[in-house]
């Protein structure tokens, strides 16, 4: 009849369940739960980026695309050029008609 203590419910012997090495080894399993339960909640959330709440030197100083914008200098030629409405090149041969 050693399987009776199994169908009552007793599994381990109770000297075992009030022991210090019980205890330490619940209280892993409890801090691993609550660990991963954070986890899984914190996958579900959207991503945080800290850059959008700093305010840091995440710019670059010039515009580095294909078509970088003109040089301050650049930028009132092609004004009086569009305001006399005639045609003008810079001092590289460039035109600064403003719709080029």
């Amino acid at each position: 009849m050693p399987a009776a203590p199994v169908l009552l419910g007793h599994l381990l012997p109770a000297s075992l369940l009030h022991s210090q090495l019980f205890a330490v080894l619940a209280a892993f399993v409890a801090i691993n739960t609550v660990m991963y339960g954070a986890l899984a909640v914190a996958k579900m959330l959207p991503k945080v980026y800290p850059s959008d709440w700093l305010q840091g030197r995440n710019r670059r100083a010039r515009v580095r695309g294909i078509y970088p914008e003109p040089s301050p200098a650049r930028r009132s030629a092609i004004a009086v050029a569009a305001a006399d409405g005639g045609e003008h090149e810079d001092e590289d041969g460039r035109s600064l008609d403003p719709a080029a």
